[in-house]
């Protein structure tokens, strides 16, 4: 197992491969900017902004993937909004949990009967502070 988020599992084994591609995670700050008439503004660090983190991930039915089922539970994650640690390699990712923020799909084959043999999610995951 390569890791999980929610009831997703990340995997590759001789029935099944269910992988991301291309993981990035973007950290970045909060300013406050402050008007001043006739000068630049004065600027106020905030404090952290939430992270997020984008993936690509690959479905076939040749490597053991309900592609269409695969698709149907990343978008009630994002619909539900519920949150999740990401776990890569048995470490948790961020010190908090995770948000379906969105869920990009392509659907590259189907065949004559609207079975779904293979596409792609890009998914954008959104940090999601529980406690102050």
């Amino acid at each position: 197992m390569i890791g999980t988020f929610g009831k997703r599992v990340f995997e590759t084994s001789d029935k099944k491969i269910l992988t991301f591609l291309g993981l990035t995670r973007n950290t970045a700050a909060r300013f406050g900017y402050h008007e001043i008439i006739g000068k630049k503004p004065l600027t106020e660090y905030l404090g952290p902004a939430l992270d997020t983190i984008s993936f690509t991930i690959n479905l076939n039915a040749r490597f053991g993937v309900n592609v269409r089922n695969e698709m149907n539970e990343w978008v009630l994650m994002a619909t539900k909004g519920e949150a999740y640690p990401l776990i890569i390699g048995n470490r948790a990712l961020g010190t908090d949990l995770w948000i379906v923020q969105s869920v990009g799909q392509a659907w590259n084959i189907v065949l004559n009967q609207g079975e779904l043999i293979s596409g792609s999610l890009d998914i954008t995951l959104e940090e999601y502070i529980s406690r102050v």
